[in-house]
């Protein structure tokens, strides 16, 4: 019998479809991928093509005369313009603002056919700072309500552009469902005096059974009420609402951890579309105690039709406690150090 779940910190319900579940092998989408190469002549991302972007806003390392690791440059097609104003006008029911806001595309590595799953951790740490660096330096900027950082990769996902790479945008506004997600948490704040999602993370520790891998710092996990087959949430075990609160220490936990489970989902599913994305307190809230933030990983392997777009909720056909066990047994680690091996 098929069963409707509902998210703890959303309250969206979700119809985990079990009369027509399938097994979490069977979302393999077989498909060929071409081998990309490691340098593409005409990318505008690859090096030796940065005349190709707009002037670089960070580059690491941050000498020009070494070859750099990662870039951080304005998007060429920005959906926001760093240069407007955010003037509000109201007239009867219509409300607008100018279209400002930064949006600014984070290159991850100079080689063209690199993935994170692939990258060592410490490489991986690097693209987090440069995230947090971004963030902190955004969240100041008075003018600045809401940073968000995402990553898209493959078509399916939204991928434009095969070289890796992450974007970041900060807005004038805080979106209704942001509002609504934290209007939520402050609720069960003042219903119960503590943190729903470390409540949540609490819980999912000691029942194990949606757990994907647990580190020092960090917990990843498929969320009891999930959207979407192999929809993986990370969190600091650590109460922070704020991304732009990670410490050193744990930012190179949460690297291992990110990396582990984009791996994961890299070989047992045979590397699907995906999107990620920090779901972090906006500016004004950091510090509160009633909001977590989180990183949100959302396999592509499902398409969203006329149900999921007519009443606002989801049909999942993976158990989630079937996908976590199914990541769990993905040995990374062997694969990791077989690819190690064999590039030596």
């Amino acid at each position: 019998m098929s069963e409707l779940r509902q998210n703890f910190s959303t309250k969206e319900w979700v119809v985990i479809a079990t009369d027509r579940a399938r097994r979490p092998e069977e979302m393999v989408r077989h498909r060929e991928r071409k081998p990309l190469a490691s340098f593409v002549a005409n990318c505008p991302f690859c090096p030796g093509n940065e005349k190709l972007t707009p002037p670089e806003v960070l580059r690491v390392p941050a000498s020009m005369d070494v070859p750099w690791h990662a870039r951080v440059i304005p998007n060429k097609f920005a959906a926001l313009s760093r240069d407007a104003q955010p003037t509000r006008t109201v007239h009867r029911t219509r409300r607008a603002i100018n279209g400002f806001g930064v949006h600014d595309v984070i290159i991850e590595t100079p080689d063209h056919s690199q993935v994170l799953a692939l990258m060592p951790d410490s490489y991986v740490a690097e693209i987090l700072r440069i995230y947090k660096i971004r963030y902190d330096e955004l969240s100041l900027d008075p003018r600045i309500a809401h940073v968000t950082i995402f990553k898209n990769h493959g078509i399916d996902a939204g991928t434009s552009l095969e070289h890796p790479h992450s974007q970041m945008i900060a807005t004038p506004v805080i979106s209704l469902q942001v509002r609504e997600r934290f209007q939520h948490a402050l609720r069960h704040y003042d219903d119960f005096g503590e943190c729903m999602f470390c409540q949540m993370i609490e819980e999912e520790l000691e029942e194990q059974t949606r757990i994907v891998m647990a580190s020092e710092h960090f917990v990843a996990l498929e969320p009891y009420a999930s959207p979407a087959p192999f929809s993986t949430h990370i969190y600091p075990r650590r109460h922070m609402a704020s991304f732009g609160d990670v410490g050193g220490a744990e930012m190179s936990d949460l690297a291992r951890v990110l990396r582990s489970t984009l791996a994961r989902l890299y070989h047992g599913l045979a590397d699907p579309d995906f999107n990620f994305t920090i779901r972090s307190a906006p500016a004004e809230s950091v510090g509160v105690k009633h909001f977590h933030w989180y990183l949100s990983v959302i396999p592509r392997l499902t398409r969203v039709a006329g149900f999921e777009l007519g009443s606002g909720m989801f049909i999942n056909t993976v158990l989630p406690e079937a996908a976590a066990e199914f990541l769990r047994k993905v040995d990374v680690e062997t694969v990791k150090d077989a690819v190690s091996a064999a590039t030596l």
